[in-house]
């Protein structure tokens, strides 16, 4: 059995006095052609860590609908998570990084592919709608 997991984070804009964000995460599952959509608020320092975070959520979510032997193909549209899933290390974010591969491991084969804005636009919508519900 196969997944297709669909991330994206929507952000305001980041201002120097704010720590933490309003954002949005917008996961669409995709198992035996039926979409899972789920959305979240989530606060974050910035955007790449929304992005981080709404994989972690979509990887969770995925948990729930699956069992362990089944393979995921994770697509985001943030060059950044898939980089550090890739690499298996990221800079900048180490935790997130530790976090979103530790759920990874949690299944047979995990795919990564980065895939362009206009691609994403089921997970970018749910995560819109969520960052518009934070407000």
């Amino acid at each position: 059995m196969m997944i297709k997991l669909y991330t994206d984070a929507a952000s305001v804009a980041t201002h120097p006095k704010i720590t933490q964000i309003p954002s949005g995460a917008g996961i669409l599952l995709v198992q035996n052609g039926h979409q899972n959509p789920f959305k979240q608020t989530i606060s974050a320092l910035d955007n790449h860590a929304a992005e981080f975070q709404a994989a972690i959520l979509g990887f969770k979510e995925a948990q729930k609908l699956s069992e362990s032997e089944e393979t995921v193909m994770f697509f985001t549209d943030s060059r950044l998570v898939a980089d550090a899933v890739g690499k298996g290390v990221m800079k900048h974010y180490p935790d997130l990084t530790q976090k979103l591969l530790t759920l990874q491991d949690s299944f047979s084969l995990v795919i990564t592919q980065w895939i362009p804005d206009r691609q994403n636009m089921g997970a970018h919508r749910l995560a819109l709608q969520a960052l518009h519900q934070a407000h």
